[in-house]
């Protein structure tokens, strides 16, 4: 397939209604409105040709770029095109979910997150501690830096109410993929969450909520899947 044949594609599965659910969410024209389940019906067709799948990105078309990040194989990712990747987002999803877990799963994830999470970019930020939740929820506990994890916590609890908006909901989400992937991690991880309470995050004009970290992690638990490591946090 031809990145136009592609796109035709794309434009044919799209819809008004999700485009517009998009829009509300902060995404930035051009997108089509796919839904994630219809673009999968690409995935096979698009993974065979790697070129394909980084020129996607490339269109700035924001399905396009999902399809991408689907498509994409990590291991072939250098650290230089993530950097140009995570530049290249013009809305949060785009580091969130696109750009992040191909990152984790790449060669220099942890070093990339760490890079990242000191940015004065915003959205580099956000990509930064999505990068390193991505990273720990793949990477078994006896290959992380514990240390480090927990000096990341304790900058978490003292600065997440001060942080910039969406970053502040990607450090919620550090923390619970903490207190829910690490098992040494798990009862200290709690007691930050629940100094931190309830994270302000405006989400627009939707009604998505911040989930509370501490009543998160005690779901985890209490389901028995406290420690469980995703295969993958491509999705």
């Amino acid at each position: 397939m031809t990145v136009d044949e592609v796109m035709s594609k794309l434009e044919e599965m799209g819809t008004e209604q999700t485009k517009h659910t998009f829009l509300r969410h902060g995404a930035v024209e051009p997108l089509f409105g796919v839904k994630v389940g219809d673009m999968k019906k690409l995935v096979k067709d698009v993974k065979k040709d790697q070129s394909l799948a980084r020129a996607l990105y490339q269109t700035g078309n924001y399905d396009a770029m999902y399809l991408a990040g689907l498509t994409v194989n990590p291991k072939t990712m250098t650290k230089e095109e993530l950097q140009s990747w995570a530049s290249a987002a013009n809305w949060h999803a785009v580091v969130e979910y696109i750009v992040s877990p191909l990152a984790a799963e790449s060669p220099y994830g942890l070093e990339l997150a760490r890079e990242w999470i000191r940015s004065s970019d915003e959205l580099i930020a956000i990509c930064g501690w999505s990068t390193y939740a991505n990273y720990i929820s793949i990477t078994p506990d006896d290959k992380l830096d514990i240390a480090e994890i927990r000096e990341l916590l304790q900058q978490v609890g003292a600065t997440i109410h001060q942080e910039r908006n969406r970053v502040r909901y990607t450090m919620n989400t550090f923390v619970i993929m903490v207190g829910s992937s690490i098992t040494e991690l798990h009862e200290e991880t709690a007691k930050i969450a629940a100094g931190i309470g309830k994270v302000q995050v405006n989400m627009g004009q939707t009604a998505c909520k911040v989930p509370m970290a501490v009543d998160y992690i005690a779901k985890v638990e209490q389901a028995g899947k406290l420690g469980v490591k995703k295969k993958t946090c491509i999705c």
